[in-house]
């Protein structure tokens, strides 16, 4: 292979790897669970926030964590197909047996999920944040 065919394939072999990178950590990024308010309430906490701090750190949190996403939403189709690639290249590679197995390693987590939420939401972030419903960033976010 000549010199300027070597260098092409170097540049597209780095554009692959960083690109690789890139939405691995985006997607990083942009699959986390739900805010955990819990922990938010236990750093406050710790900081001994006054009421009114407590206001308006969640005020502070709730914008920042609305300009990510708003930032991310453009990249999603494009994260959610590599994600899928991924997924269906994984699958292809095992055999029925294993295939059968993450099957259902797949359905166990999504009822664990499941239950959370509603274990959540019957009980857990609206008792320390009035109102707030597990959804609330969400929300917050569609009401800009």
């Amino acid at each position: 292979m000549d010199r300027p065919k070597q260098q092409a394939m170097l540049f597209l072999l780095g554009a692959v790897l960083v690109g690789g990178v890139l939405g691995f950590s985006a997607d990083r990024v942009m699959r986390r669970p739900p805010h955990n308010w819990a922990e938010r309430s236990t750093m406050y906490d710790d900081l001994e926030l006054t009421a009114a701090q407590r206001t308006a750190a969640d005020s502070i949190w709730d914008g920042t964590n609305c300009a990510i996403a708003t930032v991310y939403e453009p990249m999603r189709p494009t994260l959610d197909s590599i994600r899928d690639e991924g997924r269906r290249r994984f699958r292809a590679l095992l055999n029925p047996d294993q295939l059968g197995r993450l099957t259902a390693r797949l359905s166990a987590d999504s009822a664990r999920r499941a239950h959370a939420d509603s274990t959540r939401r019957a009980h857990g972030d609206s008792t320390r944040h009035g109102s707030r419903s597990p959804n609330s960033r969400q929300d917050a976010c569609k009401q800009k």
